[in-house]
């Protein structure tokens, strides 16, 4: 079990030493690193460890992994975050094999989520929404792999294996959505907080990919086929077969391989789009009936951050024209103003830029002034406020969404500390 105390201490003073190229940018990352570490994280007497994800009190799978990703940046500086992140894994574990349906969980078993929502299943009082994104089985393996990167073993428990399978059996349960149990309905809301068709979804293909209910931004997917999603999945599934033991699990390897195979065939055959210059670019959502939807939202996976993930390399040619049409007006989510340009979300506003996407522009370059001009811009934008927050008005940054959102914060830190690698190489 982690000194919560004492790591924040050791956190709070690397903070210190960080110094970044204005006073602002240094100030905002000296705040936010520390945050999350003190406000969000909560350390159970099991050694597990719960993280909300800022002004909701619950913990989503894909939102705390990248809410404390940034921390293993520093490792070597602060061995005990290593402890801090195997915590948090074992608690995200716990709920993938609670449930694997459900995106996000509550700290306690006390019955907080919506009243109104009905799935195939009833919904458990540990669980705060039963949205099944595919992306949220990725993280928890995603962070383990890079825990494992800094040499750390400690988590790669039977119990980990065991989560590993649960996951690749819902993976290869959702090839074939028509023959999967799962409906989720969600009544008096926006379109966008329900699955349509009773709760079953639009009819979908087969493609070899898997199919999803919702984005990482928790809005209903309109074609099943979420293709960062998918993509997620292709990376971490490369990880935990470099993880995994040779010959101890050939079952489930043989599995793996095989879902691999299926969605990179799945990817290159329904996933990809061409311009008329015939250049390849990849689309956002399909259902293998030749239908296809073209957008980025600026929630992580997304297409902008295939390179941040290790999907692909920065200077791949799909990737770089994937890149120039969602940059562009060619995404309808991409907006600019008098402030900001950048990736917004239908999840917010229209003409509201997030910092995350800003961020990730700058994570998946390597161009220094690229980097640093992300750094700046999200600082100039905060309202004076020293947070990074969830979407910001381009015309006017002093309207924006979501005071407290750790997972900005952090994705702002991660970028700062990217800076100064890039600096000091």
């Amino acid at each position: 079990m982690i000194d919560q105390t004492r790591l924040i201490q050791e956190i709070q003073a690397y903070a210190e030493t960080i110094v970044l190229p204005t006073e602002k940018e240094t100030n905002i990352f000296r705040r936010t690193f520390v945050d999350t570490i003190t406000n969000t994280v909560s350390v159970r007497e099991n050694g597990e460890i719960f993280v909300a994800t800022g002004d909701i009190p619950a913990m989503w799978l894909r939102d705390s992994t990248f809410q404390v990703l940034p921390y293993l940046m520093i490792e070597d500086k602060v061995p005990s975050v290593k402890k801090l992140i195997h915590g948090v894994l074992e608690q995200q574990l716990t709920y993938l094999l609670h449930d694997p349906y459900s995106n996000a969980f509550n700290k306690e078993a006390d019955g907080g989520h919506y009243s109104n929502d009905t799935s195939n299943v009833p919904i458990s009082s540990l669980v705060w929404e039963r949205k099944f994104e595919i992306d949220s089985l990725c993280p928890p393996f995603f962070l383990s792999y890079h825990l494992q990167q800094t040499g750390y073993t400690e988590h790669l428990t039977s119990k980990f294996w065991e989560a590993v399978s649960v996951a690749v059996e819902t993976f290869i349960c959702e090839q074939h959505h028509e023959n999967s149990p799962y409906t989720f309905v969600r009544t008096d809301c926006p379109p966008s907080d329900t699955i349509p068709c009773e709760g079953k979804g639009r009819a979908v293909g087969y493609t070899g990919m898997v199919w999803s209910g919702f984005r990482p931004s928790d809005d209903a997917c309109y074609y099943g086929y979420f293709i960062p999603g998918n993509q997620f999945i292709v990376v971490v599934l490369k990880q935990l077969l470099e993880l995994l033991p040779k010959n101890t699990n050939v079952e489930l390897e043989e599995k793996m391989i095989r879902l691999l195979a299926d969605i990179t065939q799945g990817i290159e055959k329904y996933g990809r789009l061409v311009d008329a210059n015939g250049e390849y670019y990849y689309a956002y959502e399909v259902d293998g009936f030749g239908n296809s939807l073209f957008m980025d939202d600026a929630n992580v996976p997304s297409l902008l951050s295939l390179p941040f993930l290790g999907y692909c390399e920065k200077n791949e040619p799909i990737y770089l024209a994937t890149r120039s049409n969602i940059l562009s007006v060619a995404n309808p989510y991409y907006y600019a103003g008098a402030y900001l340009q950048g990736i917004g979300s239908p999840h917010t506003p229209p003409n509201y830029v997030w910092p995350i996407s800003l961020a990730m522009e700058g994570l998946t370059s390597d161009d220094l002034s690229v980097i640093e001009a992300k750094l700046q811009k999200i600082a100039e934008t905060d309202a004076d406020t020293l947070q990074c927050h969830e979407g910001i008005d381009v015309d006017d940054p002093k309207q924006f969404t979501r005071e407290w959102f750790s997972w900005a914060n952090m994705t702002y830190c991660h970028l700062a500390l990217h800076y100064l690698h890039q600096k000091n190489d």
